[in-house]
Formats: C-alpha cells, structure tokens, sequence
C-alpha cells in the first residue's frame, strides 16, 4: 500500500519549526531528509526513523518495525501527532546520521 500525500502533508506541518526538512518520493512512499540527511520515512502512512542511538533513547516506547519486505528494520513513531517531540526527535538525531554518499560524475 502506498502512503498518501495526505500523511506526508501532515507530517511536514508537525516538523514546520524546523528549517531545511525535505522529502523525496520512491515508489508510492515517502523519504524524509533533515539538514540533507535522511532520517527516515513515510511507508504505508507510518512514520519510520533510522535506528540511532539517540533516537532509541529518546523514544518513551521502542517499537522496530519493516519499512517493506526484505528491508532493515527501522523505529516507529507513533508520538505523530506531537509536534514539540518530533522536532526534537529530529534534531537529536541528526548528528549521528550519516552524510549523503557523493554521486560521480560519469
């Protein structure tokens, strides 16, 4: 099942104190960047972040869910509707999330 526009828009309003959060669309989901880094993403209108550290321990409940079939698991949020957590969920994470690979130039 793909996510709806709908559940992307909502989520972007709930991160809307934060600058520089963006999102790439991937076969009916959604990948959600924060300062160019990807945190995670919108699969099947459930919000999914990468399982860092930070994240694990900010989290009152762990729960890791399958983005989709064969996938690496990754934290479900289910706080969505709690704008102040989120962005501080985002902004504790940030620093221990990978740098974007460089792409060569063919």
């Amino acid at each position: 099942m793909a996510s709806s526009k709908q559940y992307l828009q909502f989520i972007l309003a709930q991160l809307s104190d934060l600058t520089d959060v963006t999102y790439r669309s991937m076969m009916g989901e959604f990948i959600i960047y924060y300062q160019g880094k990807i945190v995670g993403g919108i699969y099947d209108d459930r919000l999914l972040v990468k399982p860092v550290k930070t994240a694990i321990e900010y989290m009152p409940t762990v729960v890791y869910e399958k983005p989709y079939d064969g996938a690496k698991e990754m934290l479900l949020v289910n706080e969505v509707d709690q704008p102040k957590f989120l962005t501080g969920l985002f902004q504790i994470m940030v620093d221990q999330l990978p740098e974007p690979k460089k792409r060569k130039n063919n």
